[in-house]
C-alpha cells in the first residue's frame, strides 16, 4: 500500500480541492481519499507538503514509439505509403516501446497516450490507447484497437499527387472515405466476406457497430464538415484530430456532440490548413461548449510538453480549472475511460503526479508519477 498525505489535491472530480489531503493506493487502484483518512503502519508514505497532486494526464493523439526522436528512417513506422484505404494496419505493430519519449512523457506528467498512425493515408489503421510505466512492455498495452485512424485535407492529397494516384483533391478525399464505409456497410450486411475481405474490413466493421469511434485529421473548416456528413450518413461515433478552424463549425460539432483534440498549438503556421492555429482556439472551443482536450501530436511537440500547451491556453483566455480538465477528466471522457481514469476518486486507476508547484506554472517540476500504482521518480534529482 502507499499513501501520499499533504497535498493539495486538484481531484479534477466533484471534490475539488483538497487541502493537506490524503490518498490511499492499493493494487494499483485509489482507495481513499480525504482529508480525515488513517494511514495504515504498513504503508509507504510520500509527503506531499507543498506540492500539486493531480489525475495522471492523457496526451490523445500522439505518434510515440512509431515516430521516434533520433531515429530517422530506421525508426520511422508511421505511414505506410502504399494503399490510400489500409484500415488492417495496427499502430501497436510498430511501437518501439523502448523509445526515449516514454520516460520525457513521464518528466511531463503525462502518464498515457494515444499512439495512431499518420495522416499521410485517407483511413491509415487502428491506433492502441498506451501507458507509459508497467512492469514489461506487454503491460504498457492499456487498450487495442482504441480507435481507426482516418485523415482528410493537404496531407493524402500531397501524398498521392506525389505518387501520380488519387486522392489529388478534396472530392476524392471524401469519395474514398464514403465509399469505404460504403462498400464495408454492405459487406456487412450481406456477410459473404471472403477470408481477405474480412481482415480488411473488420475496422470499418468495427467504427460502424459503434464498437471503436473514427478519429478523423482535419485542421480546416470545411475539411471538418465534409467528416461531419459522412458521419451523418453512416452513424458511427467521430472524433475530430487537430480541429485548428473547429471553432468556425462548433455549432455544427455542438449539435453532434463531436468532441475536438485540438492541437498541435505549440507550432508554427507549417501549411496553409493551419493558418488559423492560435492558443485562443481553445477558448473559443470551450464558450461555444465544444468538448475538447489538448494533444501534441509528438513529436511535432515533444510529449512532456502538454501542459506547456494548457498553460498558454490559459493565458489567451480559457478558465485554468477547463484547461487542467482538458488533460485529464476531458479525453478521458472523450475516450470512453473516465470510469478507470480522468480524476482523483476510489475506484479509480492510481495515476498521479505529484508537481512541486503549480502544474501550470513553468517552473514546475514532476517530483513523482504513479501508473495503476507504479512508482516512478522517486530517485529524480
Amino acid at each position: 500500500m502507499l499513501a501520499i498525505k499533504n497535498g493539495r489535491i486538484l481531484t479534477m472530480d466533484r471534490a475539488g480541492l483538497i487541502e493537506k489531503g490524503t490518498i490511499i493506493i492499493e493494487d494499483g487502484f485509489i482507495r481513499e481519499v480525504g482529508t480525515d483518512v488513517e494511514i495504515k503502519k504498513e504503508c509507504q508514505v510520500i509527503d506531499a507538503a507543498g506540492c500539486y497532486v493531480t489525475p495522471g494526464f492523457i496526451d490523445s493523439h500522439t505518434h510515440i514509439g512509431l515516430e521516434e526522436e533520433i531515429y530517422r528512417v530506421e525508426g520511422d513506422d508511421v505511414n505506410e505509403i502504399d494503399n490510400p484505404i489500409s484500415p488492417e494496419l495496427q499502430a501497436v505493430d510498430g511501437i518501439n516501446f523502448a523509445d526515449l519519449a516514454f520516460t520525457d512523457a513521464l518528466r511531463g506528467g503525462v502518464t498515457r497516450s494515444v499512439s495512431m498512425p499518420g495522416s499521410a493515408n485517407i483511413i491509415g489503421g487502428q491506433a492502441v490507447f498506451l501507458k507509459h510505466l508497467a512492469e514489461n512492455m506487454t503491460g504498457m498495452i492499456y487498450k487495442n484497437p482504441l480507435a481507426l485512424k482516418a485523415a482528410l485535407g493537404e496531407n493524402p492529397k500531397r501524398v498521392y499527387a506525389a505518387e501520380k494516384k488519387s486522392p489529388k483533391t478534396r472530392m476524392a478525399n471524401a469519395s474514398l472515405l464514403r465509399q469505404a464505409f460504403y462498400n464495408a456497410l454492405k459487406k456487412m450486411e450481406k456477410k459473404d466476406l471472403s477470408p481477405e475481405e474480412e481482415f480488411k474490413l473488420l475496422p470499418l466493421f468495427k467504427v460502424l457497430r459503434r464498437e471503436i469511434p473514427l478519429f478523423l485529421h482535419a485542421h480546416r473548416a470545411d475539411d471538418i464538415l465534409t467528416a461531419l456528413r459522412i458521419k451523418d450518413e453512416f452513424g458511427f461515433d467521430l472524433v475530430i484530430q487537430h480541429g485548428t478552424e473547429a471553432f468556425m463549425v462548433a455549432d455544427e460539432l455542438v449539435k453532434r456532440d463531436v468532441p475536438v483534440f485540438l492541437g498541435p498549438l505549440l507550432v508554427n503556421r507549417a501549411k496553409v490548413e493551419m493558418k488559423e492555429v492560435s492558443f485562443r482556439n481553445a477558448y473559443l472551443l470551450a464558450k461555444a461548449g465544444v468538448n475538447f482536450a489538448f494533444i501534441t501530436d509528438h513529436p511535432v511537440i515533444p510529449v512532456e510538453h502538454l501542459r506547456v500547451c494548457a498553460a498558454l491556453a490559459v493565458r489567451e483566455g480559457l478558465e485554468e480549472e477547463k484547461a487542467l480538465k482538458a488533460l485529464t477528466w476531458q479525453p478521458a471522457r472523450i475516450l470512453k475511460c473516465d470510469d478507470e481514469l480522468g480524476s482523483i476518486a476510489p475506484g479509480k486507476r492510481a495515476d498521479i503526479v505529484i508537481f512541486d508547484g503549480h502544474p501550470l506554472d513553468f517552473r514546475t517540476r514532476v517530483r513523482y508519477v504513479l501508473v495503476d500504482g507504479l512508482l516512478w521518480g522517486d530517485k529524480l534529482e
